[in-house]
């Protein structure tokens, strides 16, 4: 171990507790990547959830983390950098009270004995309780959509057979703040959901999941949405889709007229037919329609969804190529700290962009020239949906999946709004 890394344990579990995700030994990449984001949108410094999962012990490295990690994590936790972290925290050697303690460690170590013999005879002449044991293959965790579509209400079939505790919760998907406080007995509950995706919900006894299960919320084809917070505006297939994917003017005019930066987005999340996300191409023909005021940058991503993970992919105007990242599921690569003048791409013309997948090695590639590639280790799964996002808006003119392992290929706007 380095020399600070009690310190640094102390600053991370200060994190914990103001994050309240509970054991962080059960934090999956979801949720690193979006510690990753909170502490830039706090501290405007890009941790990437790689270099996160290195500090906590989830990626072998046995390096101390640089002081640019040291200030910004200590910033996130309250303080004004390392240094005031360590002045507040540090463990003074020899106090006046330490200095008692020594001097009278024989009486206090005697005292101790006696209290310890007298604790131990009551408690025998009490006798031990009876420990409580959970038979969890008689504990029901079950749940299924209400409707199709998006806002989608969720109901949670439950049977809590010997659970006695007062903390029960279900945790809908890695954000904790979205849980479901549960009495014991309690037979029955609902959860809201108001994007799609590949969920995996947790049945929470004292903030340990006991059992969990994958929750899948699907479209009806095509899905338009306006990233308002918390709740998006929905926009139906049929009112994003000619021959392309795009928005209406009066939609357009509503987005340019948000003072506030807006994200929006296209959703396909359904059965892929079992195609793999970590051997597959997917080639999109993209342009980026608006670049006024806070969309300058002309930020666009591809975002894949898989049953195990997920990959994104973003680009923008040269200019702005800092701001950019890659995620390839447990893999981060982020701009601030690689060269990503790859990505950097003039989206206001249609620009074609395929994605390749081989063996879990990701390229990128536009027009015949690769713009980046990179590797990573967990799977993704196979996937389970597709996501465009624009900051400002977008078209989509081209999407087209196929199988490197087989003869599955789908193309998505051949098929149009017919897609279920």
């Amino acid at each position: 171990m380095y020399p600070e890394h009690k310190l640094v344990q102390k600053c991370l579990l200060k994190i914990e507790e103001l994050l309240d995700w509970g054991d962080s030994n059960s934090w999956h990449n979801d949720m690193f990547v979006e510690l990753s984001e909170r502490i830039q949108q706090k501290t405007k410094v890009l941790l990437s959830p790689v270099t996160l999962k290195r500090v906590w012990g989830r990626i072998d490295y046995r390096s101390a983390p640089s002081i640019t990690t040291l200030n910004t994590l200590a910033q996130f936790a309250g303080f004004q950098n390392w240094r005031d972290f360590k002045n507040k925290n540090l463990i003074r050697q020899s106090t006046g009270i330490s200095k008692k303690i020594n001097a009278n460690l024989g009486i206090i170590m005697l005292s101790a004995s006696i209290m310890t013999i007298i604790f131990i005879s009551f408690y025998s002449l009490k006798g031990p309780e009876e420990a409580v044991n959970i038979d969890l293959s008689k504990i029901v965790f079950e749940s299924r959509p209400i409707t199709h579509g998006l806002p989608n209400s969720v109901v949670f079939d439950l049977d809590l057979v010997g659970i006695t505790s007062d903390s029960i919760h279900i945790q809908q998907y890695w954000d904790t703040t979205k849980t479901i406080k549960l009495r014991p007995g309690q037979k029955q509950a609902t959860g809201q959901y108001y994007f799609p995706g590949y969920f995996r919900a947790k049945l929470l006894v004292d903030r340990t999941p006991i059992k969990q299960h994958d929750l899948f919320i699907k479209t009806k084809g095509w899905l338009g949405t306006l990233d308002y917070k918390p709740i998006p505006k929905y926009i139906s297939a049929q009112d994003i889709f000619t021959n392309r994917l795009s928005f209406k003017p009066q939609i357009l005019t509503e987005i340019a007229q948000n003072e506030a930066p807006m994200n929006t987005t296209f959703h396909m999340v359904k059965d892929f037919e079992a195609i793999s996300g970590d051997d597959f191409i997917l080639e999109s023909t993209l342009r980026n329609t608006y670049n006024d005021k806070w969309a300058v940058c002309q930020k666009t991503s591809i975002v894949i969804l898989g049953t195990k993970g997920a990959m994104v992919v973003s680009f923008s105007i040269p200019g702005c190529v800092s701001e950019l990242g890659v995620m390839m599921n447990d893999v981060y690569v982020g701009g601030k700290e690689h060269d990503l003048s790859g990505l950097g791409l003039d989206l206001s013309t249609e620009k074609t962009i395929v994605l390749e997948v081989n063996n879990k090695q990701l390229k990128i590639l536009c027009e015949g020239q690769q713009l980046f590639q990179g590797q990573y280790h967990e799977s993704i799964g196979r996937i389970a949906g597709l996501r465009y996002r624009f900051l400002g808006a977008g078209e989509v003119l081209q999407s087209e999946l196929k199988s490197l392992k087989g003869e599955a290929s789908i193309d998505f706007l051949a098929e149009g709004i017919a897609v279920e």
